[in-house]
């Protein structure tokens, strides 16, 4: 369905009216297309605070990037980024005075080293000279230490806890732009493995993951000789739910990123499963997932005809809105069997006869219902609030067989399911996040092909939010 609101932008009397109105204008979002060599284009500004530790891994990742460097002349005269991008052989410019003149397409500051709330200066220092002058679609990513890794330093903590307040500020007062800050925490010890966080976030994959928060913590050394545009070539992916909406742009996401995919969905499903499956040179399950039977006959199908799966993507979702007083038990029983059981049932019947390979990837799909609620939906928020924490309680144990397990929450997503919705709350729900838009499917898929990717080792237990930052939920 059309965003009533959004056509109105493409005509002078549409732009005049909404401008009369004082209503917001959307920006248009920049997404990835394959066309694109680098993850990341234009003149980016790179900071750091005093004492910080991933400023190496940060100018390595964008010394890969086509863009221009830049670093402003009033950083702590304890910061060396000049002398450390000579080192690594790549340009980095003094913005000089005229810094807050530039336009960026992306600012960057590494925050490690604020060990003190009163350290925190250096942060406004960077970013107020130069926050309203971003680009169209600008990304901005702060780097800061997990404050579970500083629990012996509680001044540490805190100040490394102030920064999910300052980004998720931040992304609401660029969104207008649209423009995004998200937040990347890490340790000392996985300070390589955040390269896959930053090419995602700074990237146009990223375009609709507003105001969001990214654990990175031990995994495996990144890949040798890693193929970023192609970084699942070689693997295999299972995604429930694959005829249509966001099922389907994941599997088309996943294919177009290097691996062969199969499409599951109910046999009711199978006419647009095998368009979907055709499409991108994969292959279809036809099965019901509520049946007690489906998690064994899936694992047994896995291992027998495609020996075995590298990442697993539950996607398959149902609703069954009623307020909780008028709700059927059928209706309960449905949403939370095919939400959240069947995932555990798939899981435990996978891991059981060894099907899912080592370095394995399990992505889930919940929802913002189930972090912020909604009004009819008792049975759906709680199984998408399920999921959230079934990632967080699976997390360490898969971490001992090398196997990371992340979640994505999508928002308002335009899909069949949304476009059902009248057309006043339709309207509504577009506008009530930072970016004023509906996000589209291949969001979700993007960031689910961030968390199945090789590089991704080091990152398990999160969930991030697709929504745009949305006004609502945490």
């Amino acid at each position: 369905m059309a965003d009533v609101y959004e056509s109105l932008l493409g005509n002078s009397l549409g732009r005049s009216l909404l401008s009369t109105l004082n209503l917001p204008v959307p920006a248009v979002l920049e997404r990835y297309s394959p066309e694109q060599s680098h993850f990341l284009s234009g003149k980016v500004l790179v900071g750091a605070a005093s004492g910080s530790v991933l400023s190496e891994t940060l100018l390595n990742t964008l010394k890969q990037a086509s863009a221009s460097l830049w670093t402003p002349s009033n950083l702590s005269e304890n910061v060396n980024l000049e002398q450390l991008a000579l080192k690594l052989g790549m340009p980095l410019q003094s913005a000089g005075e005229g810094q807050a003149e530039q336009r960026y397409k992306a600012v960057v500051f590494d925050a490690t080293g604020i060990s003190r709330s009163e350290q925190a200066r250096e942060l406004y220092d960077f970013l107020h000279p130069v926050i309203r002058n971003l680009e169209s679609s600008a990304r901005v990513v702060i780097l800061g230490l997990a404050p579970d890794s500083l629990k012996s330093q509680p001044r540490a903590r805190l100040a490394q806890f102030g920064l999910e307040g300052l980004v998720r500020s931040i992304a609401k007062e660029v969104g207008k732009r649209g423009a995004t800050c998200n937040l990347i925490y890490t340790t000392k010890a996985a300070a390589k493995l955040t390269e896959s966080a930053l090419r995602f976030f700074l990237s146009p994959r990223s375009a609709f993951v507003d105001g969001q928060i990214v654990t990175v913590g031990k995994g495996a050394a990144l890949p040798e000789n890693l193929d970023w545009n192609a970084p699942l070539k070689g693997k295999t992916a299972l995604v429930t739910g694959a005829s249509r909406g966001i099922g389907e742009a994941i599997a088309k996401t996943l294919a177009r990123d290097g691996a062969k995919v199969i499409c599951l969905d109910i046999p009711q499903a199978q006419d647009a499963l095998k368009q979907v499956a055709a499409a991108i040179g994969g292959e279809t399950l036809e099965m019901d997932i509520s049946t007690p039977e489906a998690a064994g006959q899936i694992a047994e199908a896995l291992k027998t005809r495609f020996d075995g799966i590298d990442i697993v993507v539950h996607n398959a979702g149902i609703t069954r809105d009623k307020t909780l007083g008028g709700m059927p038990a059928h209706y309960w029983e449905q949403v939370v069997n095919i939400n959240l059981s069947a995932i555990e049932r798939i899981n435990d019947a996978l891991l059981a006869s060894a099907v899912l390979n080592e370095q394995g990837r399990i992505v889930c799909v919940s929802s913002m219902s189930g972090i912020a609620g909604n009004f009819g939906q008792t049975n759906y928020a709680y199984s998408k609030s399920g999921v959230i924490g079934l990632v967080q309680a699976w997390a360490p144990e898969l971490a001992q067989k090398q196997i990371t397990i992340n979640a994505v929450a999508p928002g308002f997503i335009e899909t069949q399911m949304t476009a059902a919705i009248p057309l006043a709350t339709r309207e509504i729900g577009r506008r009530l996040n930072s970016l004023k838009q509906g996000g589209q499917p291949v969001d979700v898929a993007e960031a689910i092909a961030f968390f199945a990717s090789p590089a991704s080792s080091g990152i398990t237990g999160n969930t991030i939010r697709v929504c745009g930052q949305n006004l609502l939920g945490a």
